[in-house]
């Protein structure tokens, strides 16, 4: 990269966490495009453009792996229904489109359905890049992705890099956590904010109420 940071992931799962605004969804894409997934939202196959990349940080990217693959998938949570508006198109020409979604229409089921239709029946071999998953999740579906990640990976067929706000999903066994700050550094799931904030929020909501309705 352009200030000379160095990256090794070691590990078959990788967090990126951090504040909203702080660059891990440029970080991302620019790890999406450069493996040559559509920055929309897709793999290399799916042809269409609903976003358009202006940060430039690819220019400035090299990556390397031991073993390459072509297949993956880049999954960006805020685009996700021109996704599935393209995947309807699509199956016009095609119904067996559909196949790799569960069988119908992402727009056919709940934007939560949706999302696990995803992971259950197009993740199978490679890399994916995903995007705040959880934001269409429930806590149980959270779960229920944390279990797709699991089988994939154990198995030796995938890689994820995740950017997240979820704790639930930080708690993945032995992923390493690149916290982005001023700077990017490892760090473990207890030391991160989003961990102590909704761990001390639960078991106390009253002393955070007092603060936030103070005025009112």
């Amino acid at each position: 990269m352009r200030n000379g940071l160095d990256l090794k992931l070691k590990r078959n799962v990788t967090f990126f966490v951090g504040e909203n605004g702080i660059g891990k969804s440029t970080l991302l894409e620019a790890i999406a495009e450069k493996c040559g997934f559509n920055v929309a939202g897709g793999s290399r196959n799916h042809r269409y453009d609903f976003h358009k990349t202006e940060s430039g940080l690819s220019d400035y990217l090299t990556l390397s792996w031991k073993t390459k693959t072509a297949q993956g998938f880049f999954m960006r949570a805020e685009s996700f229904f021109n996704f599935a508006t393209y995947i309807d198109e699509v199956a016009k020409e095609d119904r067996r489109v559909l196949d790799a979604y569960g069988g119908k229409s992402l727009h056919q089921q709940s934007h939560g359905e949706a999302f696990l239709s995803l992971f259950h029946n197009h993740f199978q071999n490679g890399l994916y890049i995903l995007d705040e998953p959880e934001s269409a999740l429930s806590p149980q579906r959270q779960l229920s992705l944390l279990s797709i990640i699991h089988k994939l990976e154990k198995a030796g067929k995938a890689q994820f890099i995740i950017s997240t706000h979820s704790p639930i999903l930080m708690c993945y066994p032995d992923a390493e956590i690149f916290l982005l700050d001023d700077k990017i550094q490892l760090t473990h799931y207890k030391d991160t904010e989003h961990y102590h904030l909704t761990k001390n929020f639960l078991e106390s909501p009253e002393h955070y109420f007092r603060h936030l309705f103070e005025d009112f």
